[in-house]
């Protein structure tokens, strides 16, 4: 069963490795927002206190990492993306995604994968508030793609008509990252 769920070139890691650039960012629930822009009607700006009062949901789900290491069956809470854009209200020709995060970081995506229901920004890793190594407060959960389109410490999201490119992208990784197609890297 295991085996099923695991995708080619991938072993299954124990631990939760950590991965990132730069320093773990500092985060004060007073100053913290998120936005959510670009392509939309209604662009949103929210604190910390008014996004943990937004539904929840929990979920079981699998973290693929481009560097050949998968998580399985691990269990997530926070807040479906697909609840953030039907608020911001994407413009019809939305189509494209940038994801911004502390340090500069973006990856990019297709808003149609965004807007998939195990799309979280995810705020609890197994019953726990998400510790800062692992992107906590908030990171991007995408279970379908490899993780560095799964951003730590998210800041925003805004659409665009056109694609663009994120951190990772622009260096060479594929931009449509399926871990079941082994897209690790542009062709």
């Amino acid at each position: 069963m295991e085996k099923k769920r695991l995708p080619p070139g991938q072993r299954i890691a124990e631990d939760f490795p950590v991965l990132h650039l730069g320093e773990v960012p500092s985060f004060d629930p007073e100053t913290w927002d998120f936005f959510l822009d670009g392509e939309v009607k209604s662009p949103l700006k929210i604190g910390w206190e008014v996004l943990n009062k937004l539904p929840r949901v929990k979920q079981i789900s699998d973290f693929h990492c481009v560097t050949g290491w998968s998580r399985l069956r691990d269990e997530w809470e926070g807040i479906q993306v697909r609840l953030l854009l039907e608020m911001a209200q994407p413009a019809s020709e939305a189509g494209h995604a940038l994801v911004y995060a502390e340090g500069d970081y973006t990856t990019s995506l297709a808003l149609k994968d965004l807007m998939d229901n195990d799309v979280l920004l995810a705020l609890q890793f197994k019953a726990r508030p998400l510790e800062p190594i692992h992107g906590g407060p908030a990171r991007l959960l995408v279970p379908k793609k490899y993780a560095y389109k799964c951003a730590k410490w998210v800041r925003g999201i805004r659409l665009y008509k056109e694609p663009h490119r994120g951190f990772w992208e622009i260096r060479g990784y594929s931009d449509s990252a399926d871990p079941w197609k082994e897209e690790r890297h542009s062709r």
